[in-house]
């Protein structure tokens, strides 16, 4: 017995030590890696000269640009990031760089958000003024891909079968759950504020309500106003014309692009690369060098450090959320950056560049009041990307200066709580019961497993109430109007930039780099190369985003999933419980929101 005790717990100890060297290895494989990663970035070769491919299947135009993640590159599966402002130097220092022939945009599939599709088209519009040619191909072209590819001085497709166009205006699509909800037992209760705030609404109904519907239409007609308009513009067509060939169905093979004007030429393969060749003065297809734009701008643009004054960039990317979460905008980690911007005396003026759709009232309020502070010391000038919604707005209504892009989404004044409970699933589905003991009346009202009264119903109602009261009031304030008017234009609807514009929630159409211009003209100096540009937060190193993944709100089985089935699956399980360890959240307690409903995809 006393033999076999030994070999077990030797088995145990075996199993233990060699549990301990994985992890070690899997941290000693990941350092490396990430020390060749970083290594590779910074020592590209480019050719001396040749062709500058932007391939929208293999970018991504971001808010901030991203080394690429590890795992992903190993496996392929990674779009390079690069963010719209190292875009849009990149381009400006193409234009002026001797080495770099014409610009090839490849455009089927791109996986950037429309407003950013909007700056980085911009920007090649200022690249095209230099003399140097954009020429842009696709093979499948969409209302998305085709609104970047009209910018260019010719734009070319393929002859051959199978490269069918999907070029037939935009859409949104709104998911209607109660059915299913009810069938499952779980019935949500919805307590809003707002006529047009209908994030709950997914919850609640089988159909849109009128206003939801109103809402959404008018967006989506305002933003193809915006793709049509620029679109025909640069294709010298009228728009309905545009609007008449989609509205027919008129767009289908290579054939009908050519014909409506929307192509030049449909090439084969080899008389693609003929053209190629040819457009850069080369005998021969193999004599073109191509240099692929993300390697282009790690090349080629640099840190703006050098000078004493400094003016940040703090960059509000994804939902505003109260628990640390690094792919999102903490309340309490990021009212802390704030803060440390504004006691930077090297700092003397301050871009907010906002990418988000909201989120919890509470993280928002924090922010704001950081934001109100800073302004008191400082200019706050505020961007708007794709977004800039709900607690996106919350947070940035009161800067001294607000751009937008036409196609952001900005606006939904609205707040809105969305409590499940599951008294049905439990006793129709699951067949369990419980009966709860409380000390008072609604001691049991937020355990899940009871709808409220009324007087729980009224009690969330006023929270709700008391919180778009002060929305407004903020917004009012903020932008020097008058309660009423603000409520006549919040009630939770969402704007486009360019509607936006018009009933005086932004200031001005304009890009990241116009927000800047502005800044520095505030802060004392409108030369923008005179100050040097610090950028916040940090984005991720390739590292920390696998922990973030391992650590993701996704669920220990999901965030694990990567390593599923690999010898680090072992130690990504241990980090896993470490993390757990670690981890806050507010599950069970009804928080009450300031998001927009759903985020856009235009294809």
């Amino acid at each position: 017995m006393k033999e076999f005790i030994k070999w077990v717990l030797a088995v145990l100890c075996g199993l233990a030590v060699w549990g301990i060297i994985k992890i070690i290895m899997f941290f000693m494989m990941i350092g490396s890696m990430a020390g060749l990663a970083a290594t590779g970035a910074s020592s590209t070769a480019l050719p001396k000269e040749g062709v500058l491919v932007i391939d929208m299947a293999t970018l991504a135009i971001t808010e901030q640009t991203t080394q690429a993640d590890i795992i992903s590159t190993i496996q392929n599966t990674e779009l390079s990031q690069v963010g719209i402002r190292d875009a849009v130097k990149g381009l400006r220092v193409a234009a002026e760089d001797p080495a770099i022939e014409y610009v090839l945009l490849k455009t089927d599939t791109p996986a950037s958000g429309l407003s950013k599709i909007e700056e980085f088209r911009k920007a090649l519009i200022e690249f095209r003024k230099s003399g140097k040619a954009v020429v842009a191909y696709g093979e499948q072209f969409t209302s998305g891909s085709y609104y970047l590819a009209s910018v260019a001085d010719k734009i070319y497709t393929t002859s051959h079968h199978g490269g069918n166009n999907f070029f037939v205006g935009i859409s949104g699509r709104m998911i209607f759950l109660k059915d299913l909800l009810d069938k499952l037992g779980i019935r949500f209760q919805l307590i809003r504020h707002g006529k047009y705030k209908s994030a709950g609404e997914t919850y609640v109904k089988n159909a849109p309500s009128p206003e939801n519907m109103l809402q959404n239409q008018e967006m989506i007609d305002s933003m193809w106003e915006t793709i049509a308009s620029e679109t025909a513009e640069s294709r010298g067509l009228s728009v309905d014309s545009l609007n008449f060939f989609i509205d027919n169905l008129s767009i289908n093979l290579s054939g009908d692009m050519v014909q409506h004007k929307l192509a030049d030429e449909a090439f084969t393969v080899e008389e693609y690369k003929e053209k190629l060749a040819s457009l850069a003065g080369k005998d021969s297809y193999k004599d073109v060098s191509f240099i692929m734009f993300p390697e282009y701008v790690a090349a080629k643009v640099k840190p703006e450090l050098g000078a004493k004054d400094k003016i940040a960039v703090i960059y509000a990317n994804g939902d505003i959320v109260e628990q640390e979460d690094p792919m999102n905008i903490c309340g309490d980690t990021f009212a802390g950056i704030i803060a440390k911007v504004r006691a930077d005396s090297t700092v003397k003026g301050v871009v907010l560049r906002v990418n988000s759709p909201g989120g919890t009232v509470l993280a928002a309020s924090k922010i704001k009041e950081e934001i109100d502070l800073t302004r008191a010391v400082k200019p706050v000038v505020a961007s708007y990307g794709d977004y800039a919604a709900s607690g996106g707005y919350w947070i940035s209504n009161s800067c001294d200066h607000i751009f937008s892009n036409r196609t952001t989404l900005t606006g939904s004044i609205g707040v809105f709580s969305a409590i499940p409970e599951f008294s049905g699933t439990l006793r129709d589905v699951a067949h369990v019961n419980i009966t709860a003991v409380n000390s008072h009346k609604h001691s049991d009202m937020l355990n899940l497993t009871r709808p409220f009264d009324s007087e729980e119903t009224a009690w969330m109602q006023k929270s709700v109430d008391d919180i778009y009261d002060t929305f407004v009031n903020e917004v009012a304030q903020g932008r020097d109007k008058t309660v009423d008017a603000v409520d006549s234009i919040a009630q939770g609807r969402v704007w486009t930039g360019s509607e936006a514009l018009r009933i005086g929630l932004v200031d001005e159409i304009g890009t990241l780099d116009d927000a800047l211009a502005y800044t520095a003209g505030l802060a004392g100096n409108p030369d923008l190369s005179a100050w040097g540009i610090v950028s916040y937060p940090k984005p991720l190193t390739p590292f920390e985003r696998i922990f973030s993944q391992l650590g993701g709100k996704t669920g220990e089985e999901e965030a694990i999933g990567i390593f599923k089935g690999t010898p680090a699956e072992p130690a990504a399980r241990e980090v896993m419980k470490w993390a757990r360890r670690w981890s806050t959240g507010n599950d069970g307690e009804p928080v009450v929101f300031a998001r927009m409903p759903y985020w856009i995809s235009v294809r």
